[in-house]
C-alpha cells in the first residue's frame, strides 16, 4: 500500500484529536488449487487491500481497520477511530513503541520475496503430481487429496513517530493426503511443505511419496495398556512442545501472574546444553520480518542458553507494566493492538539422531501424530493425544493409536533432550524430542 496514502492517515488522524497514530496497509494475492482423485475440485483466488489504524487519545486507543481505502471510507475511518478512542477505558501503559527502539537506517535483506508467479495450470499441475504419487504407494487405497498454493503479500506501516516500514513476502506450497486401507481398517497420512522461494519446495512427487508412506506405516495400528515410559516426540511436530513455552515467557501473561515460569527468568529451565533461539532475520525463513509489528528493532534472542531462560518476550505496552524495555517481540494484525509472538524459533540440536534416542531409551513410544492438547498455564500441567509406534529392544515395533500423553512442563523441560535431526519446515522447529518418562494412558 502506498506510505503516501498511509501518512495521511496518520495526519488526519492528528488533525481529528488524536495524540499519536499508527496505520497499517496490507496488501495480498494468494492462489491455491486442490485435485482429489485426480480431478480439479478447488480453485481459490484471493485479492485484498486492507487498511488498519491505531490511535491514542491521552492514555486511551482504539483500533479500527477496513477493506474500503478510498478517500471517503478513510475518513470515516479516522473520525471512528478517534470517537472509540475518547470512549475507551484509559491504559497506563499504552503507547507507540518508543522512538530510540525503532527501526532505522537500511533494514536487513531476508530474501523472503520470490517476485515469480506461478499459473492455475503449473499449481494444478503440482497437486495433481503430489496426489498420484501418495496413491502410488501400496497399501494406499484413497485419497483426501492434493493441494499446491501461492501467495504474495506486502505489509506497510507508518506511525506519528516518524516510522516507515515497509516488507514483502511469498510463499509456495504443497501437500497431499493418503488413505491406507487393509482388512483391519484404514488410517491416514498427510505430508505438506511450505517455503518462501519456490525453489525450495521439494518435489511434488517426494511430498506424494511421503503422505502415502505415512499412511500405510500406521496400518494396524494398536491399542496399549496404560503405563510410564520414555516417549519421543519425532521432529516434525516436536516444535509443539514450545507452544506452551512461549506463552509462559510472554510479557502479557507475566503482567497478569498466569505464567507457570513467571519465577524462572534467569533460572535453567532446561537441562543444560539445551537451546533455543529465535532469529527474525533468517534468509527466507517463514516467520522473518525486518522489523516488529510496532517497528522496531528485532534481533536474534536466545530464548533458553544453555538451558537457562534469559528473557521474556515483550511489546511496548507489557515492557513498560513490568518496567522493561520492550525485545521486539511485537505481533499484530490489523484489528486490535498489538500482541506478542516470535519469529523463527528453533530448538538447537543433540548428537544423537533419533535410532539412537530410540536405542538409548529401549522401550517406549515414538509420537508422530498430536491432536487436543490442553495446558493449565497457571501450573504446567499438560496432556495431549497421539498416536504413533511402540519401541521394543531399541527398534520400532507397531504403530499404536488412541494414546493420551501427559506430564508438568516444567519437569518434562528439565528431562528434554534434543536429537540430531532437525529439519527446517516451518517458523517452529526441533528436532527429535526424547523425555525419559512420561505417562501414557491407553486403554
Amino acid at each position: 500500500m502506498d506510505e503516501n496514502l498511509l501518512r495521511e492517515v496518520v495526519d488526519a488522524a492528528l488533525k481529528a484529536g488524536a495524540d499519536a497514530a499508527e496505520a497499517v496497509g496490507a496488501e495480498r494475492r494468494a492462489l491455491s488449487i486442490g485435485v482429489r482423485l485426480g480431478d480439479l475440485e478447488e480453485v481459490e483466488r484471493e485479492e485484498a487491500r486492507d487498511l488498519g489504524l491505531r490511535v491514542f487519545v491521552g492514555k486511551r486507543q482504539a483500533t479500527v481497520s477496513g477493506s474500503d481505502v478510498s478517500a471517503e471510507a478513510r475518513a470515516k475511518l479516522v473520525e471512528r477511530a478517534v470517537a472509540m478512542a475518547r470512549l475507551a477505558p484509559e491504559d497506563p501503559y499504552a503507547g507507540l513503541a518508543d522512538p530510540d527502539r525503532l527501526a532505522r537506517g537500511p533494514l536487513p535483506d531476508l530474501d523472503i520475496h520470490d517476485p515469480s508467479e506461478p499459473t492455475p495450470e503449473a499449481l494444478e499441475e503440482r497437486a495433481r503430481i503430489a496426489e498420484a504419487a501418495a496413491r502410488a504407494v501400496p497399501k494406499v487405497t484413497n485419497s483426501d487429496g492434493g493441494s499446491a498454493s501461492w501467495s504474495s503479500s506486502a505489509w506497510t506501516m507508518v506511525t506519528s513517530a516518524g516510522f516507515t516500514g515497509v516488507h514483502r513476502a511469498s510463499g509456495f506450497s504443497t501437500g497431499a493426503s493418503a488413505i491406507a486401507g487393509d482388512e483391519n481398517g484404514m488410517e491416514n497420512g498427510y505430508e505438506g511443505r511450505s517455503v518462501r522461494w519456490q525453489s525450495d519446495l521439494p518435489s511434488p512427487e517426494v511430498i506424494g511419496a511421503e503422505a502415502g508412506r505415512r499412511a500405510a506405516q500406521r496400518l494396524g495400528a494398536r491399542k496399549i495398556a496404560s503405563t510410564t515410559a520414555p516417549v519421543i516426540f519425532e521432529n516434525r511436530l516436536a516444535a509443539s512442545l514450545l507452544g506452551p513455552l512461549i506463552g509462559a515467557i510472554s510479557g502479557p501473561s507475566i503482567a497478569r501472574g498466569t505464567s507457570f515460569l513467571k519465577d524462572k527468568l534467569g533460572e535453567a529451565v532446561f537441562a543444560k546444553g539445551v537451546s533455543i533461539v529465535d532469529d527474525p532475520h533468517r534468509k527466507r525463513g517463514l516467520g522473518s520480518s525486518p522489523f516488529d509489528d510496532e517497528g522496531v528493532a528485532n534481533r536474534e534472542t536466545a530464548i533458553i542458553d544453555d538451558g537457562v531462560l534469559t528473557t521474556w518476550l515483550l511489546n511496548s505496552s507489557s515492557a513498560r507494566q513490568l518496567g522493561l524495555t520492550t525485545t521486539g517481540h511485537a505481533s499484530r494484525g490489523l484489528a486490535g493492538p498489538p500482541g506478542v509472538g516470535p519469529s523463527n524459533l528453533t530448538l538447537r540440536p543433540g548428537e544423537r539422531d533419533q535410532a539412537a534416542l530410540i536405542r538409548d531409551a529401549g522401550n517406549g513410544l515414538l509420537v508422530t501424530s498430536m491432536f487436543g492438547p490442553s495446558l493449565n498455564g497457571n501450573t504446567g500441567d499438560w496432556s495431549v493425544g497421539c498416536s504413533g509406534f511402540w519401541f521394543e529392544n531399541g527398534e520400532v515395533a507397531y504403530p499404536v493409536n488412541e494414546i493420551t500423553v501427559a506430564g508438568n512442563l516444567i519437569d518434562i523441560y528439565a528431562r528434554l533432550v534434543p536429537g540430531s535431526d532437525l529439519e527446517i519446515r516451518g517458523a517452529a522447529n526441533a528436532p527429535s524430542l526424547l523425555i525419559d518418562g512420561l505417562a501414557i494412558a491407553g486403554r
